[in-house]
């Protein structure tokens, strides 16, 4: 008698599904049957598979800009539904063009690694980091309120900008520009991220004036 594990219980279903029990079935129907249904399962675990390297940066390892707003649809739902706080950061990398432009793209790819591996060592498993593009990347701090974020943000600014990577025997140094929005409900996850961009590029240019007073 076959046995009812996975595949057996897969079996069933698949008979249900046909209107028929297994005494309508030969034995070698059974077997046919089952090893569908195995053949079922293993491409769905394929299709999971393909659909979660479909949401990833292939160079970071960390989600691209599709996975990163998928998370920042269901954060928005998890805000509404439970009325939690969260918080999304923008970083871009100041500097990084001159390294990508003056030492060649190994060097630029080296440094999109070693920072992305900084900020996931530096979060929470809650939390979520993606590249949205080019030496930008994103951040959503799950359970977040706005003080924990903006402190979060800071010490992700001053931990980036202190990094030093190397790279055929030369050490790069980028800075690190980061901006936060507090996510509210009933939210537009691409504004939420327009907002903390713009709260980046106020940072930004804020650091820029303390080092470059007017005279």
């Amino acid at each position: 008698m076959l046995g009812l594990g996975k595949s057996g219980a897969e079996t069933n279903a698949l008979l249900r599904g046909l209107g028929l029990s297994r005494s309508d079935v030969s034995h070698a129907g059974l077997r046919v049957l089952e090893r569908l249904a195995a053949d079922r399962d293993a491409l769905a675990q394929k299709l999971e598979a393909a659909e979660s390297l479909a949401d990833r940066d292939v160079l970071t390892a960390t989600l691209n800009r599709r996975g990163f707003m998928r998370e920042m649809h269901r954060t928005m739902s998890e805000v509404e539904r439970y009325k939690s706080s969260a918080a999304v950061l923008f970083i871009d990398l100041d500097g990084f063009k001159a390294v990508n432009d003056g030492f060649g793209h190994a060097a630029g790819d080296a440094v999109l690694k070693q920072i992305a591996r900084l900020l996931m060592d530096c979060v929470r498993e809650s939390d979520v980091v993606g590249r949205l593009g080019g030496d930008e990347f994103g951040i959503i701090l799950n359970r977040a309120g706005a003080e924990e974020a903006r402190v979060k943000a800071a010490s992700l600014g001053a931990r980036l900008s202190a990094a030093s990577i190397a790279h055929a025997g030369i050490t790069h140094r980028v800075a690190a520009s980061v901006g936060v929005h507090p996510i509210a409900m009933v939210e537009d996850p691409e504004i939420a991220i327009a907002r903390a961009d713009e709260a980046m590029y106020a940072e930004k240019y804020a650091r820029r004036a303390q080092t470059f007073p007017a005279f």
